[in-house]
């Protein structure tokens, strides 16, 4: 079962805007994406901000781990420079704000857990926390958490089982039906290089809703949704539209 929407903006704006900032969601609106994949990951003092990698350097100015900076020093540090000189001053958001901002613009969220090494529960459990206070079971854009790490989706569980989850891998493991029942996951997310016709069909023969990143090419975006593939996010928001699969 896939009741949420079909594509989504890859980590907020795809490749027209920094990635994971609140300028990339923007763009992402500006092209009519009214759903999202983006990364959160907890700061030193526990406070969840939306980063996918676990060092700066690469998209935020700085160096070392995130995990050795409190929220509000990553809060001002650039995100944007790294994309071009339009951006410069663009900075990391907190999870609370992405929250706000994608429930005042009605964008669904797909959250991916990244925790460090030794807290991944303790991921779970906050960004569950953060997220339950603003929503309730039963809402219409109720987000769905998903992860690699199968003790941050536990952890997420424990706070807020009523909130959807997705178990990440990158090629489907043999046990992947034995790892989604155990986690009670409502969907599998899988790297769609890896994917075939076979396991797309045993995922969705298995009530499973089928979720693929990142498909940047139409032509393999046709192919997926023809494999029966659900929903999938994209860099390329300019070549594959929110209304693609329609």
């Amino acid at each position: 079962m896939w009741p949420y929407p079909k594509i989504l903006a890859h980590r907020g704006g795809g490749k027209l805007a920094p990635e994971n900032t609140l300028a990339g969601f923007r763009i992402g609106l500006e092209h009519g994406f009214r759903a999202a994949e983006f990364d959160v990951m907890l700061a030193r003092d526990g406070v969840p901000v939306v980063l996918h990698d676990p060092h700066l350097g690469r998209t935020v100015n700085g160096s070392g781990s995130v995990f050795d900076y409190d929220a509000a020093e990553l809060q001002s540090l650039d995100a944007g420079s790294w994309f071009g000189a339009a951006y410069a001053g663009v900075t990391v958001p907190s999870y609370e704000e992405v929250l706000r901002f994608c429930q005042q613009h009605g964008i669904w969220m797909n959250v991916e857990l990244k925790p460090a090494p030794g807290f991944e529960t303790d991921t779970g459990r906050v960004v569950a926390e953060y997220t339950a206070r603003h929503f309730r079971a039963g809402d219409k854009l109720l987000p769905e958490f998903s992860s690699f790490e199968p003790a941050a989706l536990d952890g997420a569980r424990a706070v807020a089982p009523w909130i959807p989850r997705g178990r990440l891998f990158d090629r489907l493991p043999a046990d992947w039906l034995e790892q989604a029942r155990a986690q009670d996951v409502i969907a599998i997310h899988c790297n769609h290089r890896y994917l075939t016709p076979a396991l797309a069909v045993a995922v969705k023969q298995a009530g499973y809703g089928l979720f693929c990143y990142t498909v940047n090419d139409p032509r393999r975006a046709r192919t997926l949704l023809r494999w029966g593939v659900d929903a999938f996010c994209t860099d390329r928001i300019d070549r594959i539209g929110p209304d693609f699969a329609d």
